[in-house]
């Protein structure tokens, strides 16, 4: 059974995935307990360079988890900044769809994270706990409402000394908050 609330994107599949691998054969009773955590606003995530924190409130507790992301290989950012970019005349900005998603998967570069680590306060010492499997659902989420989060997370936008660097402006956003914009710029009062 799909669940339309998160991976609806390839983009925030790719967390999904972390949470349900494909190699998982036997269904894993703490996955619709983290869906319902994420669901319900009980993960609140915050992100610094490839460093994912959450603090997951269940009932009483309120319990930290920690998920590290690799950062992208070199050759990786190269190959995918040249499908995003190689592709595009004039200015055109590329969008993070989930075709652009495709083409770089099929061409042999991934964007998936890989994690570097994962800790959570809780005493489950596995690394999938129901806390971490929450924060994956949680940035699933927010992958889908923004792609760009799933390549900066990755230090796409960062990318090492001796290379290009990629610019964030050059990839627009799929969503915009409502209260950064201004009605002034777009109504206008007559007197």
């Amino acid at each position: 059974m799909a669940d339309d609330d998160f991976g609806y994107t390839a983009w925030g599949r790719d967390w999904v995935r972390l949470a349900q691998p494909l190699r998982q054969t036997r269904p894993d009773p703490a996955l619709p307990r983290a869906r319902k955590l994420a669901r319900v606003g009980g993960v609140h995530v915050t992100i610094d360079g490839r460093i994912v924190r959450g603090v997951v409130q269940r009932g009483r507790n309120t319990l930290a988890a920690c998920i590290e992301v690799a950062p992208m290989p070199r050759e990786t950012i190269v190959r995918i900044s040249g499908q995003l970019y190689g592709a595009q005349s004039y200015g055109a900005q590329p969008i993070l769809t989930d075709e652009v998603h495709r083409t770089v998967t099929e061409a042999g570069h991934g964007p998936a994270p890989k994690l570097a680590g994962v800790d959570c306060s809780c005493s489950n010492g596995t690394g999938r706990c129901i806390h971490i499997l929450a924060v994956f659902y949680e940035m699933a989420r927010r992958v889908d409402d923004d792609p760009r989060i799933a390549l900066d997370i990755q230090d796409f936008f960062r990318a090492p000394s001796g290379s290009t660097r990629v610019s964030t402006v050059a990839l627009t956003q799929r969503w915009i908050a409502l209260n950064t914009l201004d009605p002034s710029d777009y109504f206008t009062v007559s007197k």
